[in-house]
């Protein structure tokens, strides 16, 4: 193992009766004892409750300001062995916070992704709009393309991220388009390690296709595949998936709507579709 990642969000809420720098210095401890690098893993879903409240309306400046937290943290105990990466579903946010953090921390590496980007070729769409315009600018070090693909369909990854670097390298921009705001939004996480039952990739093209007939209407959905990220990550969202090993738990931005098994989850969250689409439509 070369590198380790932690997500500052997490390690918040992981003992929380520890100071978090005694938290980070454990896992620099570690990672020293071990010739191992950190990522500093910053995701905009995940952010702390102490930096919400700073930074209240403003995620991108919760997650920059997260992020330079933990440099200096390591910076203090002499760790210099690490990098950064700020994520996001929208690759708006990901170009933002990216630029913001090279502004004040021109000497820490770049990873950059956008994470729970979905399934092509969505996800490679909204990748490719932020790498255009992070990489043209110098910004970054090191890549990775999010996918919500099946395991043995993972290295399509690895060539939309070459694809994309060689156009970039190249001239050939094909983005720059903004993402639109006003229509169906399907976010749905890169299928890791974590994932609980693989169902959940089949579930979230599942969803794509059920939810074809709302495409006109500005609704997000979220689609989550462990129990790490799910809860948080769902929040933002107008309805929320996150996957367990036998259930589906369906929410409403924040709210919890129960848990459904994975063959009753589709017809469940129409009904929810249809309750948005009829909730906004305008009076007569």
């Amino acid at each position: 193992m070369d590198k380790i990642r932690y997500n500052p969000g997490h390690l918040w809420h992981h003992e929380t009766s520890r100071p978090v720098a005694d938290k980070v210095k454990y896992l620099a401890d570690v990672a020293g004892e071990h010739d191992c690098a950190i990522r500093i893993g910053v995701n905009c879903g995940s952010i702390d409750p102490a930096h919400q409240d700073r930074f209240e309306g403003d995620p991108v400046g919760a997650m920059v300001q997260s992020a330079a937290e933990h440099c200096e943290m390591l910076d203090r105990l002499g760790f210099t062995r690490y990098v950064v990466s700020l994520k996001d579903s929208d690759p708006a946010n990901v170009i933002e916070g990216n630029r913001r953090f090279a502004d004040e921390r021109p000497d820490v590496p770049l990873h950059l992704g956008v994470t729970e980007a979905g399934m092509p070729p969505e996800g490679i769409i909204k990748t490719r709009i932020a790498f255009e315009q992070l990489v043209s600018r110098g910004i970054g070090d090191t890549v990775r393309v999010s996918l919500t693909l099946p395991n043995p369909k993972k290295p399509e990854e690895v060539t939309a991220g070459h694809q994309i670097l060689t156009d970039i390298a190249n001239g050939r921009f094909r983005s720059v388009p903004e993402f639109p705001k006003d229509k169906l939004n399907i976010i749905s996480c890169p299928s890791c390690s974590r994932v609980e039952n693989e169902k959940f990739i089949e579930l979230a093209e599942d969803v794509r296709e059920m939810t074809r007939y709302a495409e006109r209407h500005a609704i997000t959905i979220a689609v989550m595949g462990c129990r790490v990220n799910g809860p948080g990550e769902t929040d933002d969202a107008d309805l929320g998936l996150w996957c367990g090993p036998a259930f589906v738990n369906l929410k409403k931005g924040p709210e919890s709507l129960g848990a459904y098994p994975y063959d009753r989850i589709l017809a469940r969250l129409k009904t929810e579709v249809d309750r948005l689409i009829a909730h906004r439509a305008p009076a007569n």
